[in-house]
């Protein structure tokens, strides 16, 4: 079985809630990801065999086959095609892990994975609202699925402070780490770390005039530990806050996965290869510690400990996550989401796979580290771990 190869990775700068981004359609955002890697990477985007988009709200705008019409809307012709991905926060990550098993088997050479969420113009739930508007009752969760695990619903904020309180970390730990992600989110925009990987988003101001969306608008510059501290909890007892959960992020995604084939027939030059794909399923009630499991056996299926990684995205969706990763694995808190993550960057949902993995290759390379390791908590209790190795 052949190898398979990221040779170009790109994400939008992360758009807040109603922000600069919100004016832009998801099939329009997620067109400039993918138009952006054939023009970096200088493939015939003819030559491209298939989209797999990621997006995880597919209601309204983000409905009907979203990555089809993302294709439509870029410079890829019509002949290439799409299909659109839901595996909750971990769409777009999975969307590269069958791109590259796409390429390893050799049933394909050249595929595009990509991931896109317009949370402003698709808020979370529209799919589940829609229904509600129409006079219908809807629940994703069946009584035979609540009855057999003891609960009325499952929430990722209440798995969240399960984990908080599971491994005891304070208010002040949780406040601290979402400090931390603003500190480094703005020291890497400010030496521009980004700049290799952002796909530069044409925006109307208020005023009329255009510019260029080039940086995450979500970072706070001035954060401080009593401004984080001010915020009040999720659940009255909790010490889940807003401010150190991810933020609610618009923004697209997409990274090109090929095989050698495919680097000799077209010359390419190749930024990684593909280690591990690793997916887990665990808990569906506490939901979000499946990482811990997932990159344990990703390691162990690699031969690999966590000392030979030399940098790890973990993704920030609650501050206890990563966290507890590490406290569990035993990482190096400073290679951890060095350029910060979702609390203080934005977590677009569908987008946010391929948007870290643009990151983590981009990070590797800018810091001469050879292995990279991102894993991505999920709804339902699910966690995909993908290494890489820098070329």
């Amino acid at each position: 079985m052949t190898a398979a190869y990221i040779v170009e990775a790109v994400r939008t700068a992360g758009g807040r809630r109603n922000g600069r981004l919100a004016d832009w359609h998801s099939a329009e955002l997620a067109a400039e990801a993918l138009n952006a890697i054939v023009d970096r990477s200088g493939i015939d985007p003819a030559a491209i065999e298939d989209v797999i988009m990621g997006c995880v709200t597919q209601g309204g705008e983000q409905s009907t086959a979203l990555g089809r019409y993302a294709v439509l809307a870029s410079k890829l012709p019509k002949t290439v095609p799409a299909v659109t991905i839901d595996r909750q926060c971990g769409s777009s990550q999975q969307a590269v892990q069958f791109a590259a098993q796409a390429v390893m088997s050799g049933t394909q050479d050249i595929v595009l994975a990509a991931g896109v969420e317009s949370m402003s113009r698709t808020p979370m739930g529209t799919n589940i609202m829609l229904y509600h508007q129409a006079g219908m009752a809807a629940t994703p969760w069946s009584d035979r699925v609540l009855s057999k695990f003891g609960v009325a619903e499952f929430s990722q904020f209440i798995g969240a402070q399960m984990i908080a309180e599971k491994y005891r970390f304070t208010r002040e730990q949780l406040d601290a780490f979402a400090l931390e992600s603003h500190r480094r989110a703005a020291e890497a925009t400010q030496s521009g770390a980004f700049e290799s990987e952002i796909v530069p988003i044409e925006i109307t101001l208020p005023d009329g005039s255009r510019e260029l969306h080039v940086n995450d608008e979500g970072i706070r510059y001035d954060a401080s530990m009593e401004s984080i501290g001010a915020v009040k909890t999720i659940q009255p007892d909790g010490i889940i806050t807003a401010a150190n959960a991810s933020q609610v992020c618009d923004g697209s995604s997409a990274v090109l996965v090929v095989n050698e084939a495919a680097l000799k027939a077209h010359n390419l030059t190749p930024m990684a290869r593909i280690v591990n794909l690793t997916v887990t399923a665990g808990d569906p009630v506490i939901m979000l510690e499946e990482p811990i499991e997932a990159t344990r056996r990703a390691l162990k299926r690699a031969g690999m400990t966590i000392d030979e990684i030399d940098l790890y995205e973990v993704n920030e969706a609650f501050a206890p996550v990563p966290l507890a990763w590490l406290k569990e694995i035993g990482g190096d808190p400073a290679k951890l989401n060095v350029n910060g993550g979702a609390i203080s960057l934005g977590h677009p949902l569908g987008a946010s796979g391929t948007k870290l993995m643009a990151t983590l290759t981009h990070a590797l390379k800018a810091r001469g580290k050879r292995y990279g390791l991102q894993t991505m908590c999920e709804g339902g209790g699910i966690a995909n771990v993908t290494i890489i190795e820098r070329m």
